[in-house]
């Protein structure tokens, strides 16, 4: 099974394209305790786990930057979308790489 090499931003690029005002969407597939120690505004939060069942909540014509902790799970979450048609873009480095603030509710 060949691997698909999916899109990837750098999380600098994506507060840049927030900071400016841009509409993004952004979805987090961390677990809901990580999730609750700080989340970059504005992400959906759909745990990996649960993707599949609730993929009808991502629009597939949209893009979507898919967010971890590392970068590693929301390299498979990005796997999982792409092989149903989504059009997804892996934040590479994950909210360790982030540098700028993040919600916690």
């Amino acid at each position: 099974m060949a691997f698909k090499i999916s899109k990837e931003i750098a999380p600098q690029k994506v507060a840049a394209q927030l900071k400016k005002g841009e509409s993004l969407n952004m979805l987090d597939v961390r677990e809901p305790g990580e999730w609750a120690e700080g989340h970059i505004a504005g992400a959906k939060h759909i745990p990996l786990g649960l993707l599949l069942e609730r993929q009808q909540e991502l629009d597939p014509a949209q893009e979507t930057i898919v967010i971890c902790r590392s970068g590693s799970r929301s390299g498979l979450a990005c796997e999982l979308l792409t092989e149903k048609g989504f059009n997804v873009v892996n934040m590479t480095g994950g909210l360790n790489a982030w540098m700028d603030e993040l919600v916690r509710d």
